[in-house]
This record gives C-alpha cells, sequence and structure tokens, in this order.
C-alpha cells in the first residue's frame, strides 16, 4: 500500500496536465495488473481519531496537529518492495512534472497477509 502525504502544495489548483499524468499512469498499473484500488482522501478536518490510552478510548474530531496531511493511497499487488518504489517514484514524479512547487512524500507499506501468521 502507498499512501500520499502532501508536505506543501501550492495556492494554485492542480493542472490539467497533472491529472492526465495521472490517469495515464494508473491505466497503465492497470493494465499491468498491479493497482488494485486507489481513492483521494478528504481533509484531516473532516475526520476523526479514536485513540486508547490507559485502558480509555478518547474521540477527537480533526483537522489533527500533524502539518502533513494524508490524501491519497494506492493498493498494489507487486512481486518486490523495488518495484512498489518505482510506481511511488513515478507517481511523485509526474506531481513534479506538472504541479510546480508541489511538495510530498510517498510511504511504502506491505499488508500482511494468512501466510505471514502461524497456523
Amino acid at each position: 500500500m502507498i499512501t500520499l502525504t502532501v508536505n506543501r502544495q501550492p495556492a494554485t489548483p492542480p493542472t490539467a496536465e497533472l491529472m492526465e499524468a495521472i490517469t495515464k499512469l494508473g491505466e497503465e498499473a492497470t493494465k499491468a495488473g498491479v493497482l488494485l484500488d486507489n481513492a483521494g482522501l478528504a481533509p484531516s478536518a473532516q475526520g476523526s481519531r479514536i485513540e486508547l490510552t490507559g485502558g480509555r478510548l478518547s474521540v477527537t474530531d480533526g483537522p489533527f496537529a500533524e502539518a502533513k496531511e494524508l490524501i491519497s493511497y494506492a493498493l498494489y499487488d507487486v512481486r518486490s518492495k523495488e518495484e512498489a518504489i518505482e510506481w511511488a517514484s513515478r507517481f511523485l514524479k509526474v506531481h513534479r512534472d506538472h504541479w510546480e512547487g508541489w511538495e510530498g512524500q510517498a510511504d511504502i507499506l506491505r499488508l500482511y497477509g494468512p501466510e505471514d501468521f502461524a497456523a
């Protein structure tokens, strides 16, 4: 799973060229059989955080204190960490190439499967 976090976003909206490049990359990943799901995420101001501390549950409405905002995710079925890095890098490159001033990061996390747990 790859998550995308924005660190700095220009005042201008995403360009049509960026959206076209993202669509093209998504189509390529789908045709390659590696992209299983992806979506944008609403701002944390519209969310809530449920926390368990000291045996007590607490609910906090967003926005959350972090300066960075988690904005999307993509679920890939790839053969290796290196292949995941390649897809994530390509996604960040289309942002670099088509939305000047945008800065962010992609985090790659492996999902556990049944094979990861003892019988």
